[in-house]
């Protein structure tokens, strides 16, 4: 008795894993990384990244948030409806002199698992 309980209780999570709302279900994005290049020492640089809302229900970026205080991403205040396109800032302020390699968090409502976008590039001494 006790393996068929433990049989149905790893089927059912397994199942439950499996089906799972991912990022790659309800959008695409036109780039998943953007290297700024060469940047001059504090001077802050902006890159949009694009995503188009490929489901059927508007699509809402929750939370964007960054691996550091340096990056900030300041995500669409209005839902991207089916079929459209949404933009999501991201802003370095290139304080630090040597190479960015950063991650962008996005987090949309009603998805279980954060899409991760970077950006690279280095910043130059003065």
């Amino acid at each position: 008795m006790k393996k068929v309980f433990l049989f149905t209780a790893a089927l059912f999570l397994g199942l439950a894993v499996m089906a799972q709302t991912k990022p790659e279900d309800v959008t695409t994005f036109n780039s998943e990384t953007h290297n700024f290049g060469k940047i001059k020492h504090n001077v802050p640089v902006v890159y949009f990244f694009e995503f188009k809302n490929i489901s059927d229900k508007p699509l809402v970026v929750e939370n964007a948030s960054a691996s550091c205080g340096c990056t900030v991403p300041e995500k669409p205040e209005k839902p991207v409806m089916p079929g459209e396109t949404g933009k999501l800032k991201v802003q370095f302020n290139a304080s630090a002199v040597g190479p960015i390699n950063k991650d962008v968090y996005v987090k949309f409502a009603g998805v279980e698992q954060t899409k991760t976008l970077k950006i690279t590039g280095e910043v130059l001494p003065d």
